[in-house]
């Protein structure tokens, strides 16, 4: 364990994250998420609101109501920005150079999770630095930059070291190094936020002495409400986008609103946060040939990859596909051959799709809402690795010299998804048209911007995991919030707008011309 070289190998991790091309568009989503979460209270709607009254955006109420709410947020997403490092070591040849090096395992393993930790932490500081812009222009007095400094390091500190700690066990051990732990860590922020009510509930009955339990509140929502709860009656308290009433006098916080029982939960925290580096250690596979391959996660025999072996007989179903683009000009040959290769490397897709139309003929109108967010779950983790596919299979390159080049298959890719995607849920769709037209302009919409999402964020990071973190919290925040038109994107909600659905279609266009516009490039 030499200090030098840790340092030298977390250095080096920071440097290679914040050379990607999905750093900067995380960048951007974090300047876009903190501008649309802190409300001009001109618009009727402010971040924090106690008994319907404004409460005033001085540093301690938006520095606690930001970090609060992007705890949620770098949570599932710092995550999926984090894992993958080993998975591209394997895919470049590097990782048998690393395996042969005599550093430990301990200073590759420290020295890569400091790394992470230190990049997550510089997005959180760049999300501190948008606030702050935010706050120069509806703020109520002046930057108090301790106070922003105290809240976010103890509200997202934990956070931080969380994702980073997964993110380091799941790609030590061979068996998560995939899909499979990308919806693992999934089912695990779910859990988490589900126990946030729990916590919450635990920081309002909190004093001095906090319960053992909230050590385990890494999004940090239970100590939050602790630090809130000395100050204002929190049951009576929303923080979000929430409407106030500007007839009632406003209300302000405290300067100051850590006392030194909460400052030790949240180092509890921190320290419970570590805890999955644990068995880190022991399972690191250290790229060894006989317990990790490159792109052969499915010799792992996941529970995936055994699913597919069952099934592997339903792939004679579409090898009528491959015929019929073949004879098909142009573009629509290519995205017809990709929908028939999608579909016969993952048998248990072809199973979904199955089931997918079955249902959609013989289930009842009212639960048609039900099937349309199962499919779009579905279709949204299964095509988040089309436009990355060539890149992980070592042939982007020879992908880009044939014909057409990368332009051509960029496009291919995305009507590929989106050809999945109106199979899944068109006849959701087509039952909807006549009842509910703005549904059905939902799903054609929203289909069109979320392929043409993955496909833009698979060719500028080169790694399905920046769209797949950023849908799976979208839909998880469209579930959570049925009432917001704009978060109703395949129309499973009923809150889906003509003007949405118009909407989310511009959006997806946009994003396919600016893809279109980059792959040029190649």
């Amino acid at each position: 364990m030499n200090g030098r070289l840790i340092y030298t190998l977390a250095a080096v991790e920071v440097r290679l994250r914040l050379r990607r091309l999905s750093t900067l568009a995380a960048l951007l989503a974090v300047v876009a998420v903190s501008w649309a979460m802190i409300e001009d209270p001109a618009g009727g709607k402010v971040l924090i609101a106690l008994d319907g009254a404004r409460v005033l955006y001085t540093s301690s109420a938006l520095a606690m109501g930001s970090a609060t709410l992007a705890g949620v947020l770098f949570g599932l997403a710092g995550f999926y920005l984090v894992r993958g490092r080993s998975a591209e070591d394997l895919r470049s040849g590097i990782g048998g150079v690393i395996g042969a090096t005599p550093a430990g395992n301990a200073a590759l393993l420290a020295g890569r999770w400091l790394g992470g930790v230190a990049y997550l932490g510089l997005l959180v500081f760049a999300f501190m630095l948008t606030v702050l812009a935010c706050h120069l222009l509806r703020g109520d007095g002046p930057i108090q930059l301790a106070v922003y400094l105290q809240t976010y390091v103890l509200v997202l500190g934990p956070m931080v070291l969380f994702a980073a700690s997964c993110a380091l066990l799941f790609d030590s051990w061979a068996p998560l190094m995939g899909k499979a732990g990308d919806l693992l860590y999934f089912f695990i922020w779910v859990a988490t936020i589900a126990t946030g009510p729990q916590m919450i509930e635990e920081g309002k009955a909190a004093a001095q002495v906090l319960p053992l339990a909230m050590a385990f509140d890494f999004m940090g929502m239970g100590h939050a409400i602790a630090a809130l709860s000395q100050y204002a009656d929190t049951s009576a308290m929303a923080i979000g986008s929430m409407p106030y009433d500007p007839a009632l006098p406003v209300r302000a916080f405290p300067q100051w609103l850590w006392y030194d029982g909460l400052v030790r939960s949240r180092a509890l925290s921190a320290l419970a946060a570590m805890l999955p580096l644990l068995p880190a250690l022991p399972l690191f596979h250290r790229f060894s040939p006989d317990r990790v391959k490159a792109g052969k996660a499915r010799e792992r025999r996941t529970p995936l990859a055994i699913v597919n072996a069952w099934l592997r007989p339903l792939s004679r179903l579409v090898q009528p596909l491959f015929g019929l683009a073949a004879r098909l000009p142009g573009t629509a040959g290519q995205a017809l051959a990709d929908v028939a290769l999608a579909l016969a490397t993952a048998p248990a897709a072809i199973a979904a799709l199955g089931a997918a139309l079955v249902a959609g003929v013989v289930l009842p109108a009212a639960s048609l809402p039900g099937l349309v967010l199962a499919c779009a779950a579905f279709w949204g983790v299964f095509v988040s690795d089309t436009g990355t596919r060539d890149f992980s299979a070592g042939c982007d390159d020879l992908g880009a010299a044939v014909p057409g080049g990368a332009r051509r298959r960029f496009l291919r890719q995305f009507l590929a998804s989106t050809l999945l995607g109106w199979m899944f849920m068109g006849i959701p769709a087509l039952r909807w048209l006549a009842d509910s037209p703005e549904r059905a302009a939902a799903v054609l919409g929203g289909v069109v911007a979320l392929a043409a999402f993955a496909a833009l964020l698979g060719q500028l990071s080169r790694t399905p995991r920046l769209f797949m973190g950023l849908f799976l919290f979208g839909l998880y925040v469209a579930v959570n919030a049925p009432h917001q038109p704009m978060l109703d994107v395949v129309g499973f909600t009923g809150a889906a707008t003509a003007q949405s659905a118009a909407t989310m279609l511009a959006a997806g266009l946009a994003a396919l011309a600016a893809g279109y516009a980059w792959s040029r490039r190649r």
